[in-house]
């Protein structure tokens, strides 16, 4: 009677939270689906502001990545660990966001929504959670975790690049929000090991060894075309 007692109520707490787990559900898909709306409507209201964002969605990414080589090429030992932490930091954050795809997911929100303001061109797939926004804030939060000051704004670029990916219609909020988070938690992970290990130092120093030689193979080869001519 003690055990049938036992199965029964663990039965009954089963349905509770099954039924509990899809009310909360139902109301963060309901957030989620009405923030994207506050978002994606002001496309419509202010149509002057569209070509803005999408800018800043699709072509921001060349930007970083020139940004990145520049730093990388200043040459400085500090910058280059810094740019080596924010690659590794976006690795480790693009692996867990492709996890955490595979155990939720859902489609962009112009597949799943009427009336959607989509602006630029994007095939049918799991937006969940956003790459870009991986992308932005694994390098952007790392460039200000070890510059600090000013390089706030690259946070606030990254936070920008996100709205932009909502504003255009590709993701719903809690994709770039989980973004963040996942990018957030891997940026610092990184700076707060990384830097410190062996491995790091001696990973910089073979290849700057190697760029001296290229640069002395380099400068030699010029040398040698400037006495012929």
């Amino acid at each position: 009677m003690l055990f049938d007692s036992m199965v029964e109520h663990l039965i009954f707490f089963y349905y509770v939270l099954k039924r509990d787990w899809m009310v909360l559900s139902l109301d963060i898909s309901e957030i989620n689906i009405s923030l994207f709306r506050l978002v994606n409507d002001l496309g419509k209201e202010y149509p002057f502001l569209n070509p803005t964002f999408i800018f800043i969605a699709e072509y921001m990414v060349f930007l970083l990545a020139l940004s990145v080589l520049i730093i990388w090429f200043t040459r400085d030992k500090n910058n280059r660990i810094m740019i080596l932490c924010a690659s590794i930091a976006f690795i480790c954050a693009f692996t867990v966001g492709k996890v955490s795809g595979v155990f939720h997911s859902n489609y962009q929100p112009f597949v799943e929504l009427n009336d959607v303001n989509k602006l630029i061109h994007k095939e049918k797939d799991n937006s969940f959670p956003s790459d870009h926004t991986i992308l932005f804030v694994s390098y952007c939060f790392s460039f200000w975790l070890f510059k600090r000051g000013w390089s706030i704004l690259w946070v606030l670029l990254a936070v920008l690049v996100g709205v932009s990916r909502i504003w255009v219609g590709v993701h719903y909020p809690l994709d770039v929000l989980t973004g963040i988070l996942i990018s957030l938690t891997a940026a610092t992970f990184i700076y707060l090991i990384f830097p410190k290990l062996s491995v790091t130092q001696a990973t910089i120093k073979i290849y700057e060894n190697y760029e001296n030689k290229l640069l002395l193979l380099f400068k030699r080869t010029m040398r040698n075309k400037s006495k012929n001519f």
